[in-house]
């Protein structure tokens, strides 16, 4: 039987989740002003084809990605009551690992900035997984990570259906198939309540915008 607090904590942090994934998606789409040849307009010329706002989003968020989903990897590891659990933390350490290295060397080499901590949210996230234990501390992770990759997953398909630079497609190959693995072994857990993982999407708001990207200049370190 689930804990009062287990569920609590899951059902607080999914909707936390969903407020901060849905933003590339809603912030370009169906808004005035942001239309195809308006991102067309603001994109940034690269060597490897144009970088639309989206695109510079999309580098943003596969870092910080990292930068939360990679430290709640290891504790799952540590603090998993289950195999299966144990198991998906070491598939998103793996996973982030591989994908960190590949966006910081993209951003590399189109000279942009990059976050180096979580955002206020994550850090949240990450506390409320580190204020349970047992069961539900398994149940947590697998819910509010299982959230967050379906999430991440319909926003990795609209940046590599669209973009138009090359690093940026390769990213979200990359991306796509991470993000494809971390569900597969998290819906493993046998632990994901998939009725609240679609409410909570369904009735989410609007969540506010981001840190903007922005272009490095040549004097300043990465």
């Amino acid at each position: 039987m689930r804990s009062l607090t287990g569920t609590g904590l899951v059902v607080a942090a999914l909707a936390a989740t969903v407020a901060a994934l849905l933003f590339p998606v809603w912030s370009y789409r169906d808004r005035v002003g942001t239309g195809a040849v308006d991102l067309t307009a603001r994109s940034m010329a690269t060597r490897y084809g144009p970088l639309s706002p989206l695109d510079r989003d999309f580098i943003d968020r596969v870092r910080l990605a990292g930068l939360w989903e990679l430290p709640a990897g290891q504790q799952a590891q540590e603090r998993g009551t289950t195999a299966a659990v144990r198991r998906a933390g070491e598939h998103l350490v793996a996973g982030h690992t591989t994908l960190d290295n590949h966006v910081r060397q993209v951003a590399d080499q189109l000279g942009l900035d990059l976050p180096n901590q979580p955002n206020a949210q994550q850090r949240g996230w990450l506390t409320r997984l580190g204020a349970v234990r047992g069961g539900a501390y398994d149940r947590a992770f697998a819910n509010i990570l299982r959230l967050a990759h379906g999430k991440v997953f319909t926003v990795v398909a609209q940046v590599r259906a669209t973009s138009r630079n090359a690093l940026v497609r390769s990213l979200a190959d990359d991306a796509n198939a991470t993000v494809l693995d971390h569900i597969g072994v998290l819906e493993d857990t046998g632990l994901v309540d998939f009725d609240a993982i679609a409410e909570q999407t369904l009735t989410s708001a609007p969540p506010p915008t981001t840190r903007p990207t922005r272009a490095r200049t040549p004097s300043e370190p990465t």
